[in-house]
């Protein structure tokens, strides 16, 4: 096998492992790939698109398809409810032995007139085709508005959406992580919480012993993390293009994504996999339909 190839996801653990040598100290020969890794400048995301048009433009393109089309390493990270439809479809592997959780909302101006959940009926949120944002805001609007009121806007990627917000191209969208940090210090306002859970994909020919690898140089990584995230969170910079880097400041931002090294059962798949299927989210010919046991490992 060549080496273990690790696409990091806006997250802190990776970087933090990178720095303390974990990787190294579990025998893992690794590199990451996209450019979005430890040292490198962002650019794992769809090209900031919300400052070339009046109107953010729709992308009908995301998370799903691009594990669809075969990423180029051995682990990545998407929303649990892609990972979940991928690994049904068998475009790899999801891991049944960890997951994680992103802090996420809905999000409009300081100056908007949004205040509630319910103000935003029938009211366009811009979220990712396919991605996090638009299943948890679909999820969590489902719980107070009417099918029919539900408006989403495709608008492409994190860095898409956060670009959109503050040049005013859109007026509310569903964001998570180091960009929700991003828009809350200028004064942008949570109307929905959208808190949701990611999973992890290793690919159909990554060497199992090398994902355990990975994953316990990740454990000791979020100890660390949890016991000093403020001596960490200089690495969500990493996250955001460097012109976004003068709008914000480090320090009041959280510790974003944290892994959760416990089981994704048979029963939080099926699950989550009824309810995509309830919402016909998937087209016939992307709908996967493997069992549990072939899907998940670990």
């Amino acid at each position: 096998m060549g080496r273990f190839r690790i696409q990091p996801h806006g997250r802190l653990q990776e970087w933090v492992a990178e720095e303390k040598g974990y990787f190294r100290d579990e025998g893992l020969d690794y590199e990451f790939v996209g450019d979005d890794g430890p040292g490198t400048a962002p650019g794992g995301y769809a090209t900031i698109q919300s400052t070339e048009t009046v109107k953010a433009p729709e992308v009908r393109q995301g998370a799903f398809e691009s594990m669809e089309e075969g990423r180029a390493c051995e682990v990545s990270s998407a929303c649990h409810w892609a990972v979940n439809m991928a690994s049904s479809a068998e475009h790899g592997h999801m891991w049944g032995h960890a997951y994680s959780v992103t802090p996420a909302a809905i999000v409009v101006p300081p100056e908007s007139a949004i205040r509630t959940p319910e103000d935003l009926a029938n009211f366009p949120v811009g979220v990712g085709y396919h991605s996090g944002s638009h299943f948890s805001a679909l999820q969590q609007l489902a719980s107070v508005l009417k099918p029919d009121e539900i408006k989403l806007d495709f608008i492409g990627m994190p860095q898409d959406r956060l670009a959109a917000l503050l040049d005013r191209k859109v007026q509310a969208a569903n964001v998570f992580g180091v960009q929700l940090y991003a828009v809350e210090q200028p004064g942008f306002r949570k109307v929905v919480d959208t808190t949701f859970m990611i999973g992890f994909l290793f690919s159909n020919e990554a060497d199992v012993g090398d994902v355990d690898r990975y994953f316990r140089a990740l454990q000791r990584a979020q100890q660390d993390i949890d016991l000093e995230p403020e001596r960490y969170k200089h690495y969500l910079l990493k996250a955001l293009p460097e012109k976004f880097h003068g709008l914000v400041d480090v320090r009041g931002f959280g510790p974003g994504e944290r892994i959760v090294f416990e089981p994704y059962t048979r029963e939080m798949y099926e699950r989550t996999h009824r309810w995509m299927e309830e919402w016909n989210l998937f087209p016939s010919d992307q709908l996967g339909h493997a069992d549990y046991a072939v899907a998940v490992a670990g």
